[in-house]
């Protein structure tokens, strides 16, 4: 099943392994079992300590092909439900190498806060192969599961658990659910994940925490805050300029994680989001720059300049560069939170298969609106844009491409106000018609919400000056309204929100911010 080219990059990718992990699986009369067997023996003859073998303990039974990790003859409480291919072989990799104390691991003060996670706990996670935002959330919990104790996490392929699926009334993924109950419903970084679960299970306060003194991350000539290329860009300039650079974000490469093609970076002929990020963290690492990931600030005081984070953290900046980016933008409507996952969903491309041969709606009439219409096309049965405007915002070869469709609807000059549903999914959405003033009702299985992006900056709104959009304004070189503190990219006033140019924005607020420092003679 594994190639040997894809055999020989394993073998240099587990040529440092340590401790005997065995890939345990359990005696399946599924069709598919071979095929499990196969692909974990492939992984296993890949270098000697990793093994595949049956769990002599279980039971033959009817149920699909399922294995766990087991690290020196114990389990990691990682399972797999299901043959992770796809996307989702990567997650097995990583599994393998986490069991290992290898690859990208968390600090001490993120580890601390997983260990502090009150137990037992035990989470299941549907997923697709074909989703790419699963894997990131997929990798986040076995982790987890893997530095905790008490902590089991059974990743499973919603392709052998349709029924379990039905009756949970998922229709996105990935879906974390804890005791029948879905806790999570979609893309999501570290950070977002860790905090549900200690909102979730608790958190154990007999376990040891680090002292106080390890809350005061130390002082720095520049702090950016955000990871994506903007802040990127900042960071490496700062560190150029020889300046002590640290950097906090929730994820690294930002929402550049969550985009597949590139084709418009210069000089740059086509790249992927998670290719161009893994570049990004590369570069800058290349650098002294403290990376702090997995972190959110909570505020900045700006009177002393110290910076506090959501784990009780703090730092100190003489200068802070704000590069947050932007998420997308929800409508806010009654119905909305309540059927994300189960109706409600923000991803196209990995969302959509839930919804072939079904009427959804679409809710956007920009070029990432239509865009996701036209694909959606291809699977559903009809699709209907809602647009507010009386016109489409979107490219006219886009719209005229979305007109031409057989099975697509055109709704302008209309005000979505609530998601209908009937406990478990959707089954409407009510719109207001603009022009004549009436609530109207469309009768559908699932809304895909593609209104545009939000600012993230609701942490700086009270120390810097934000437009009613919730963008930080700043002038021609980065500054905002206040003293030492600038701002670039998606999440800035700055016209245009492109890679291309937030890179060029990050490297400008960087360059005032020394510019600055040196006229201060400081």
């Amino acid at each position: 099943m594994l190639d040997a080219d894809l055999k020989e990059q394993l073998k240099s990718v587990f040529a440092n392994l340590e401790n005997q992990i065995d890939l345990v699986y359990e005696q399946s009369k599924n069709a598919n079992q071979n095929e499990l067997v196969e692909m974990l023996t492939g992984v296993a003859e890949t270098n000697p300590k990793i093994s595949a073998k049956y769990d002599p303990a279980s039971a033959a039974h009817d149920g699909p092909p399922r294995f766990t990790v087991h690290k020196n003859g114990k389990s990691t409480g990682v399972f797999f439900t299901g043959i992770p291919g796809g996307h989702e072989f990567t997650s097995l990799i990583l599994a393998i190498l986490n069991a290992d104390g290898k690859g990208k691991l968390p600090d001490a003060m993120i580890l601390q806060r997983i260990k502090s996670l009150r137990g037992p706990v035990r989470i299941r996670t549907f997923m697709s192969l074909d989703c790419e935002n699963c894997p990131v959330v997929v990798q986040a919990l076995n982790l987890m599961a893997i530095v905790h104790d008490d902590f089991h996490h059974e990743t499973i392929d919603g392709a052998y658990a349709q029924e379990e699926i039905a009756s949970l009334g998922v229709q996105g993924v990935p879906s974390v659910v804890v005791d029948g109950k879905m806790i999570h419903s979609g893309r999501a970084n570290f950070a977002e994940l860790l905090k549900t679960l200690e909102e979730t299970f608790g958190v154990d306060s007999s376990v040891a925490k680090l002292s106080g003194a390890d809350a005061n991350l130390g002082d720095y000539d520049v702090v950016v805050i955000g990871g994506g290329p903007a802040g990127a860009s900042a960071a490496i300039y700062s560190a150029r300029k020889g300046l002590k650079t640290a950097m906090i974000a929730e994820r690294f490469g930002g929402q550049v994680q969550d985009t597949k093609g590139i084709e418009n970076l210069i000089s740059v002929v086509y790249t992927e989001g998670p290719q161009l990020a893994a570049q990004l963290n590369q570069h800058v690492l290349s650098y002294p720059v403290k990376m702090l990931e997995h972190r959110r600030v909570s505020r900045i005081d700006k009177d002393e300049n110290i910076i506090h984070l959501e784990s009780g953290e703090f730092l100190k900046a003489h200068s802070t560069i704000i590069t947050t980016g932007a998420k997308w933008r929800e409508l806010n409507i009654p119905g909305e939170k309540e059927y994300l996952g189960r109706g409600v969903a923000f991803c196209p491309h990995c969302d959509g298969p839930f919804y072939k041969g079904k009427k959804i709606a679409v809710i956007g009439g920009g070029n990432s609106g239509v865009e996701a219409a036209i694909d959606l096309a291809g699977i559903v049965s009809e699709v209907v844009l809602f647009e507010y405007n009386d016109s489409l915002k979107a490219d006219a070869v886009l719209v005229d491409k979305l007109k031409s469709l057989p099975n697509a609807k055109i709704i302008t000059s209309a005000k979505t106000t609530q998601v209908i549903g009937n406990g478990t999914q959707v089954t409407a959405l009510e719109y207001l018609d603009r022009n004549t003033n009436t609530v109207e009702k469309e009768t559908l299985e699932g809304v895909f919400v593609q209104i545009g992006l939000l600012p993230n900056s609701q942490f700086a709104k009270d120390v810097v000056e934000t437009n009613k959009f919730g963008e930080i304004v700043v002038d021609s070189k980065g500054r905002t309204s206040a003293k030492n503190i600038y701002a670039a990219g998606d999440v800035t006033t700055t016209p245009f929100k492109q890679i291309v140019i937030a890179m060029g924005e990050g490297a400008k607020a960087a360059l005032t911010a020394f510019e600055d420092r040196m006229y201060a003679g400081s």
